[in-house]
């Protein structure tokens, strides 16, 4: 190869690198210029969100999320789905999730059902197998006669019109204890027709978006026409509080989902042996403004909301946890109390936040249209948790029911005010209760979006010192 050919080589490839350079300083100052300032429908700034979950959010929870009561969660992965045959399947074995042997699942855990989340019996020798756990039951032994009938009454109390998901039956066959730790959340390759059906379910016919709305709110569509969105947009701000609302929560937890599977990417495998790490290509395709018509900073703006709405729900939950008859039962004393004081000092952080979003707005119209359209929200809510069982891609499923499911819970915490300011310090309430698959779905769900926005600082970074 002559010195002018291998010249002009390098000087192609260095203008490449340059070009390369400049793009990703392009989209990080983008990205920052866009995902910034004051979010709608709140009055909360999103560098305030930033600062409050790097420092005193984000260590916590992930600790939390480590501790045995929070990493065994109970799911169906099995259910059919309601809606269509499913015939998706993931394209790489990482798809998979291991369900847990019974007998790495904690004792007090085991209980199942019955044992909520209360001390259970002090002699942990007899307790040698589930079904023994729950012939000793689950009340403390120094509960009076009253309040175990009122326990009984609470642990029959059927609470169904109060959820805004629709709840795995535990006592399924199919339903398995799935360790978290051991099946993250990562891309799984789990793409195609059958994924965007599942979205596309989602936006389009549970979202509130009327047949005149032509601009389709799934960002997995194709786009219609030169329409660059502001039309769609115009037509949203138009909507009520409420409808703008679950917009906001789907788009911003599909954004959340999305930062997962690019910091967790599949970047090679080498003699069977994976390599994940984050995709900065993939987070452009997703989130870049040009790439997505402007909708990624949007999209990323919707993501900080949902955390405030979780957040909120985190904040008003705390006083059913603070009672004394509440412990977060494992059947290991010391670090079940170690659990629930790391779990309470979250709640402590949660209301110290000064910038709320203020769920009193919401349903506060005339008393019958708002009763109506609160209950026509949740049916809307409750009908996407049932579509997380189309999925066709069992870890996706998972992940993807485990947060649905935590959102709901936070939905019904926020819009169960009353019931949970009246609840009795030393006894159980059968007017407002969170069995332990809500609990861990929604410390859980907050888990992962307080994580996002980790990953999101993080990827700024990465596009700031970018070399290739």
């Amino acid at each position: 190869m002559s010195q002018g050919v291998r010249r002009a080589g390098a000087g192609q490839g260095a203008a490449a690198a340059v070009h390369l350079l400049v793009t990703l300083s392009f989209l990080r100052s983008v990205v920052e210029a866009q995902v910034t300032g004051v979010l709608d429908d709140c009055l909360c700034d999103i560098d305030s969100i930033d600062n409050f979950n790097t420092y005193k959010i984000f260590p916590k929870i992930k600790k939390l999320q480590e501790r045995d009561y929070f990493r065994y969660y109970k799911v169906n992965l099995k259910r059919p789905c309601p809606f269509w045959a499913e015939d998706g399947h993931c394209s790489i074995k990482d798809c998979h999730v291991e369900p847990c042997p019974e007998s790495k699942i904690p004792v007090g855990i085991k209980a199942g059902h019955s044992n909520k989340y209360l001390k259970m019996a002090n002699n942990t020798k007899e307790l040698e197998d589930c079904e023994q756990a729950n012939k000793l039951g689950a009340i403390n032994s120094t509960l009076s006669n009253q309040s175990k009938e009122a326990f009984i009454d609470w642990a029959r109390y059927d609470d169904s019109r109060d959820h805004f998901c629709e709840l795995d039956d535990e006592r399924s066959p199919a339903a398995q204890y799935v360790d978290l730790l051991l099946n993250p959340e990562r891309y799984t390759g789990y793409k195609g027709t059958s994924a965007w059906r599942v979205w596309n379910s989602i936006y389009e016919e549970n979202c509130f978006k009327p047949r005149s709305v032509y601009r389709p709110l799934n960002p997995l569509a194709p786009s219609r026409g030169e329409d660059d969105g502001e039309s769609f947009y115009t037509w949203l701000e138009g909507l009520c509080l409420e409808k703008r609302v679950f917009y906001k929560l789907i788009s911003g937890l599909h954004a959340s989902i999305n930062l997962h599977l690019c910091t967790n990417y599949l970047l090679e495998e080498t003699w069977g042996k994976p390599s994940w790490g984050p995709n900065i290509k993939e987070f452009k395709r997703r989130f870049d403004p040009v790439e997505t018509k402007g909708e990624g900073p949007r999209r990323l703006k919707n993501l900080y909301f949902l955390y405030l709405i979780e957040l909120r729900a985190l904040s008003k939950v705390a006083p059913y946890f603070e009672r004394s008859i509440v412990d977060l039962y494992t059947g290991n004393a010391e670090e079940d109390a170690d659990t629930k004081t790391l779990l309470l000092n979250i709640f402590q952080d949660t209301k110290s936040f000064p910038m709320h979003f203020d769920e009193k707005s919401m349903f506060a119209g005339d008393k019958k249209g708002a009763k109506s359209l609160k209950e026509e929200f949740r049916l809307h809510f409750k009908n996407i948790s049932r579509i997380m069982d189309c999925v066709g891609c069992d870890k996706c499923r998972l992940w993807g029911k485990l947060q649905t499911q935590g959102l709901g819970t936070a939905l019904k915490i926020l819009f169960s005010e009353k019931e949970i300011q009246k609840l009795p310090e030393n006894s159980p309430s059968k007017g407002f209760q969170l069995t332990r698959q809500e609990i861990v779905a929604l410390l859980n769900a907050f888990g992962r979006l307080s994580t996002s926005i980790r990953d999101l600082q993080n990827f700024k970074v990465l596009l700031q010192h970018s070399s290739f």
